[in-house]
């Protein structure tokens, strides 16, 4: 590595929006962000899926409870 061209890796504390904080290593001391892993709805378990236009029901009332082509094996096997 050359001397004097990259920069300084530091201890960098991090802040979040909903004031969690927690350390780090970057090239700059403080950082602050929106939102991370305490407070995103992926990590805490709370995201919510928006069914735009009923999609699923449309899906559902389409192919009925059992889909695929298992189930299509089934449902000939059985006539």
């Amino acid at each position: 590595m050359k001397e004097g061209i990259h920069p300084k890796y530091v201890d960098a504390t991090v802040k979040c929006g909903c004031g969690n904080t927690f350390t780090t290593r970057a090239t700059v001391d403080k950082i602050a962000v929106e939102i991370c892993s305490a407070c995103h709805p992926f990590y805490t378990g709370k995201q919510k899926y928006v069914d735009t236009a009923g999609r699923i029901e449309k899906f559902k009332r389409k192919y009925g409870t059992s889909y695929g082509k298992a189930a299509g094996a089934q449902e000939k096997s059985n006539s």
